[in-house]
C-alpha cells in the first residue's frame, strides 16, 4: 500500500491544491452541496413558519406565498440536504469498503451536476408558481428527466465499481446504498407519471394511488436505506467492533423492501380506493416495525458497552440519536396507520411533526453524523472544530425536539376538535402560541445549519494536521482486523 491512493477515492491536498482535490473527489462535492442545501432548505422552512405565525407578513411578495415556499422547503431539504449528503457519504465508503477507486470520478461529477440542477429547479420555478402540483412530486417534467439520468449515472458508477472491486465480500452498507437507487429509480418514474409529460398526473383517484405509492417510497426506499447504510458503516468503525450480526442486517434489508413498497395507501383510508389496498397498506405499515427493530437491535448490540466512545465522538452521537428518532418514527408510522387512530392524527400538525423527525431526525441526523465521520477520512486531517460539531448537535437537537413536541400537541388539538365536530377556523386561535414556538425552535435548526457549514468549509480549507494515512488505508486496516466491518 502506498500513499498515492492506488485504492480509495480520496486524493491528497498536495496533489493539485484545493481545486485539484475537489476535481478528484465527487463524494466531497456532494457532501458540501448537501450542507449548503441544508441552509437554503431551512431558510425556506423559516418562511413557512412565519406564514403560519403571521399570515400577512409576506403580503404582495408572490415568490414567498405559502403555496410556493412550502414545496421549495420540502424538496430542498429532502433531495438537496439529506439525500445529497447521504449520496456523498456512500460515494466515499463504497469504494473504500471495496478497496478500490470509484470507477469514474468524471461520471460522479455528471451525477452531481444533474442532481443539483434538479434540486435548484425547485426554488427557482416554484417561486414563479410553476410546478406539477402533486406533493413530493412537484418538479417540472424536464427536471424529472435530469433526476432519472442522475440516478442512472450513479447506478452505472456503483455497479462498475463493484465489478472492479478488490474486496470479494459486499458489506451490507453497499447493499443498501446501491439498492436505494435501483428502488427509487423505478418508483420515481411511476409515481411522477413521467409517461404523461403534459400533466405529470393521471385522472381521478388513480392519481392519488400512484402519488402515494411514490410519496412513501421516497422516505422508505431512498432516505431509509441511504441512512441505514451510513449507520452500518459508521457505528462499527467508531466502536472498533464487528457488526453484531451481518445476517440480521440482510434480513432487515429484505423485510424493508418487502413491506415498505405497499404502505402508501394508508394516506388514503378516507378516500374511495379499493378496500383490499387499504387493508394491505395498514397491515404492511404495522409489519414495517420489523425492519426498524432489526436495525435498532443490530446497531445497539454493536454499541453495547461502548457508550463512552459514542458520546465522545462528534459523529457517532449524531448517528446514535438518529437511530432513536428512527425508533420513534417507526413506532408512530405503524400506530398512526390504524384507521381509528388516524381519525385524530391525520391531516393536521401531528403528521407534520412525524415527517420532520423522519427526514431531519432519522435520516438527517445520520447524514450530519456521517459528514463529521467521513470528512477527516477524506481530507486526512482533523475537523476544524469538534466544539462546533457538538454545538451544531445541540442546536439541531433542541430545535427538532421542541419542533416535534410543539407540532404534536398542536396536531392533537386540531384532531380532537375536528373529530368532535368543531370547525377549522374556530380552532386556529388555539394554535397561535404553538406556531410562534415552531418558529423559535426552527431558528435553532437554521443556526445549526450555519454552524455546520462553517465548520465544514474550515475543515476543508484550513485543516489541522492529522497523522498522515490514506482514508481507504485506514478502512482496509480495520477491515483486515475485523472482517465484518
Amino acid at each position: 500500500m502506498t500513499d498515492n491512493f492506488r485504492t480509495g477515492n480520496s486524493p491528497n491536498f498536495q496533489e493539485g491544491g484545493l481545486r485539484g482535490f475537489f476535481s478528484k473527489n465527487s463524494a466531497l462535492a456532494f457532501i458540501v452541496a448537501g450542507s449548503a442545501w441544508f441552509i437554503v432548505g431551512t431558510l425556506y422552512g423559516l418562511f413557512s413558519a412565519i406564514h403560519l405565525m403571521a399570515p400577512e407578513f409576506f403580503n404582495n411578495i408572490p415568490a414567498l406565498v405559502f403555496g410556493r415556499v412550502r414545496p421549495s422547503h420540502v424538496n430542498t431539504v429532502l433531495y438537496g440536504f439529506v439525500v445529497t449528503t447521504l449520496i456523498g457519504l456512500g460515494m466515499y465508503y463504497t469504494p473504500a469498503l471495496l478497496k478500490t477507486k470509484l470507477w469514474s470520478e468524471p461520471l460522479g461529477w455528471v451525477s452531481l451536476f444533474l442532481w443539483n440542477i434538479t434540486v435548484l429547479s425547485g426554488p427557482v420555478f416554484f417561486s414563479m408558481g410553476m410546478s406539477q402540483g402533486r406533493e413530493y412530486t412537484e418538479y417540472l417534467w424536464p427536471f424529472d428527466v435530469t433526476f432519472m439520468i442522475a440516478i442512472v449515472t450513479i447506478i452505472i458508477n456503483l455497479v462498475m465499481t463493484i465489478i472492479h472491486r478488490k474486496e470479494y465480500v459486499l458489506y451490507v452498507s453497499i447493499w443498501y446504498f446501491v439498492a436505494s437507487f435501483i428502488w427509487i429509480g423505478g418508483s420515481y418514474f411511476i409515481g411522477n407519471v413521467m409517461w404523461r409529460p403534459s400533466t405529470g398526473a393521471l385522472p381521478g383517484i388513480l392519481d392519488s394511488i400512484f402519488l402515494w405509492f411514490y410519496a412513501h417510497a421516497l422516505p422508505g426506499l431512498l432516505l431509509t436505506p441511504l441512512a441505514i447504510g451510513a449507520a452500518y458503516f459508521i457505528i462499527p468503525r467508531v466502536t472498533k467492533t464487528p457488526l453484531f450480526s451481518h445476517t440480521l442486517s440482510i434480513v432487515g434489508f429484505w423485510t424493508l423492501v418487502t413491506f415498505y413498497s405497499h404502505i402508501g395507501g394508508h394516506h388514503l383510508l378516507q378516500a374511495p380506493i379499493p378496500h383490499w389496498l387499504k387493508t394491505m397498506s395498514v397491515v404492511d405499515s404495522m409489519m414495517m416495525f420489523i425492519p426498524v427493530i432489526i436495525v435498532i437491535v443490530n446497531l445497539w448490540m454493536t454499541m453495547r458497552g461502548r457508550g463512552n466512545l459514542i458520546m465522545a465522538d462528534p459523529a457517532a452521537k449524531w448517528v446514535a440519536m438518529g437511530l432513536i428518532w428512527y425508533l420513534i418514527v417507526g413506532a408512530q408510522g405503524s400506530i398512526q396507520s390504524i384507521p381509528q387512530i388516524q381519525k385524530v392524527t391525520h391531516f393536521n400538525n401531528w403528521t407534520v411533526a412525524h415527517a420532520h423527525i423522519a427526514v431531519l431526525g432519522f435520516s438527517g441526523f445520520i447524514a450530519l453524523g456521517g459528514v463529521w465521520h467521513v470528512i477527516p477520512l477524506i481530507t486526512r486531517r482533523k475537523l476544524y472544530s469538534q466544539r462546533l460539531a457538538n454545538l451544531q448537535f445541540g442546536l439541531v437537537m433542541i430545535g427538532l425536539t421542541g419542533f416535534f413536541l410543539v407540532l404534536t400537541i398542536a396536531g392533537l388539538i386540531q384532531g380532537e376538535a375536528w373529530y368532535n365536530g368543531e370547525t377549522v377556523y374556530r380552532v386556529l386561535p388555539q394554535l397561535q402560541p404553538y406556531m410562534i414556538l415552531r418558529t423559535i425552535f426552527g431558528l435553532f435548526i437554521i443556526s445549526g445549519a450555519l454552524v455546520g457549514f462553517y465548520n465544514l468549509i474550515r475543515s476543508i480549507r484550513k485543516p489541522k494536521e492529522y497523522p498522515y494515512i490514506s482514508a481507504s488505508h485506514a478502512v482496509i486496516i480495520e477491515t483486515q482486523k475485523n472482517p465484518e466491518i
